[in-house]
């Protein structure tokens, strides 16, 4: 495990005084707003409270008015429409949305997604002929598209009418479409420019239920855009977060179309409050792993399974997607392993800034998820690559501090293709090529990455006793929710705790133990840490403990207790 640095975040006790005022919260909650950058009463109630009210005009988006003229014309001329879609859980929700309102407005409407290991990624000639040959005029894709150039040529040449919706970012040239909408767009005035895929068709979504009279439809497919927009880690804040927020409490309380009743009955979250948790860790692997391990098209015609008819074929489809993500789970692990010892043992890969391990036959549905188990475990950039044959596919996941698509701008010599933003990434090159990238990528991550790049930073919101620890504080930060990049859970830190009991190993990587400060005891539990037990045992007697604040519910008996994020000995100084 690298050590975290934690990061002690300074609060002007005036202002928080200020803000609990007005706002009128509590103290506690005040410091937190304005660690969140929330700073006066109108901001803090639209955060806590958000609602439909609070979205942008879609018209506000570049391109927008052009698209939505388009797609009413198509739908009362009785031309064809195809939803060009991505096969990842953004991917698949953007066209779920977008495919269901344009239905509903009585359009001839048909979707393509790609199948990863046949079509490869993004809009590409062969797919804008083939709908084409399928009879489509106009074509929309959704979170995907924006470096579509040669697509967008080949759809002038055939008379396709191309609007393309993305929130990737543009290159120097937008494709010649008709519309390009994108909240990125360096041309667009847009205030809100960290939208996920899902999003960006949320906002056609809104600008076509708008002008046909139809907004009531628009809560229904704010909770499918929930479960795209968590699963895509963008920031949630802004329209993100009204989004999730409302799309979660939706998805919590339904009632809800066959199809996602399925899948979440398949999840065992029906009748359950549904959080970013869930949707994160159990309903969107379940969606992805469509995408990963065989079709997409399973996960498409489950979510679109609208009708109570259809119940029976839903839950067939979501045992489908229990099944191909069980699968995912076996490969993740077995290719995990295989690069991590690649990490550990091979100076010339695990001694660099930048990590780039390479297998043959790696499956390329996971090497995404494993280059973020990379990531998570030793803090650097991470591509993963899967060698078939003569060819490469990579799969890039980043830190913060480094755009992994501005080094693969910079690697592009030695790529095929890329695309992607400064999180997260995908490339392919010729086999012969993976030395020559591998040494391209690691020196420009060696010139921009120093020690302190590499460790990770722990957040902390602010110091804490246990006697301060009350279901009122637990209530109160279950108002901040969901919690993301932009508004993490908030982690506090109490000094010199003693270790009351244990440490014990759960279940052979966790620790439980019981914590004592100012003589209230809290159990704690500290994640896959179980290395760690000499270290906390010899610090029994001081131990400075970050955490959260986590509610236990066991034999109908409920209890807080504290999520363990780190410890250090009391004496240990700075870190």
């Amino acid at each position: 495990m690298v050590p975290y640095r934690w990061e002690h975040e300074a609060c002007d006790e005036a202002a928080a005084g200020d803000l609990a005022r007005d706002a009128g919260v509590d103290l506690a909650m005040a410091r937190l707003l304005l660690l969140r950058g929330i700073t006066d009463a109108e901001a803090a109630r639209r955060f806590l409270h958000p609602s439909l009210d609070h979205l942008h005009d879609p018209m506000r988006l570049a391109g927008m008015g052009a698209a939505v003229e388009r797609l009413l014309e198509a739908v009362a001329a009785g031309e064809r429409i195809a939803v060009h879609g991505d096969y990842d859980v953004d991917g698949i929700t953007a066209t779920v949305i977008l495919r269901r309102t344009l239905e509903l407005l009585g359009a001839d409407v048909v979707h393509f997604v790609p199948d990863r290991m046949r079509d490869g990624y993004g809009l590409n000639t062969p797919a804008i002929e083939r709908l084409h040959a399928e009879g489509a005029r106009v074509v929309v894709s959704v979170d995907c598209g924006i470096r579509g150039a040669e697509a967008a040529r080949r759809a002038k040449e055939l008379g396709v009418d191309l609007i393309i919706t993305d929130h990737h970012e543009p290159g120097d040239e937008l494709p010649d479409a008709l519309a390009v909408v994108n909240p990125k767009r360096r041309d667009c005035t847009y205030p809100d420019k960290n939208l996920a895929g899902v999003g960006v068709a949320l906002k056609l979504v809104q600008a076509l239920t708008a002008r046909a009279g139809r907004g009531a439809w628009l809560p229904a497919f704010v909770k499918i855009a929930a479960i795209g927009t968590l699963a895509d880690v963008v920031p949630l804040v802004g329209e993100n977060r009204v989004i999730a927020k409302l799309g979660l409490e939706a998805l919590s309380t339904g009632p809800h179309k066959a199809g996602l009743r399925a899948l979440i009955e398949s999840a065992g979250l029906a009748g359950k409050p549904i959080d970013s948790y869930h949707v994160s860790y159990m309903l969107a692997p379940r969606v992805n792993a469509a995408g990963r391990m065989s079709s997409p098209d399973i996960a498409l015609r489950l979510l679109l399974a609208a009708d109570d008819g259809m119940i029976a074929e839903a839950r067939e489809l979501a045992a489908q997607l229990n099944t191909e993500n069980e699968r995912r789970q076996q490969e993740e692990r077995a290719i995990l392993a295989e690069a991590r010892t690649v990490v550990e043992t091979d100076p010339d890969v695990g001694a660099r800034a930048a990590l780039v391990v390479a297998g043959e036959g790696w499956h390329r549905g996971v090497i995404g998820i494993v280059a973020s188990r990379l990531v998570d475990a030793f803090h650097r950039p991470a591509v993963v690559i899967s060698i078939d044959g003569d060819t490469a596919h990579g799969s890039c996941r980043s830190i913060p501090g480094f755009d992994m698509l501005e080094a693969l701008t910079a690697c592009a010599g030695h790529l095929d293709q890329f695309g992607g933003h400064r999180a997260a990434a995908g490339l392919t090159m010729g086999r012969s090529r993976i030395r020559a990238f591998r040494e391209a990528l690691t020196e420009w991550a060696g010139d921009r990455l120093g020690p302190d790049d590499l460790r990770p930073r722990l957040r902390i919101d602010g110091l804490l006793g246990f006697r301060q620890i009350t279901p009122r504080l637990f209530d109160g930060i279950g108002q901040l929710a969901p919690f993301g990049i932009g508004n993490p859970k908030p982690t506090f830190w109490t000094p010199a705790a003693q270790v009351a009991d244990g440490p014990r190993r759960m279940k052979e990587r966790h620790l439980s133990m019981s914590l004592r400060h100012d003589g209230v005891a809290l159990r704690g539990v500290f994640w896959r840490a179980a290395e760690r037990a000499p270290e906390i045992a010899a610090a029994r007697d001081g131990l400075d403990v970050a955490y959260s604040i986590e509610r236990n519910t066991f034999n109908g008996h409920t209890t807080l207790e504290v999520s363990v994020a780190d410890v250090r000995a009391s004496n240990a100084g700075p870190r």
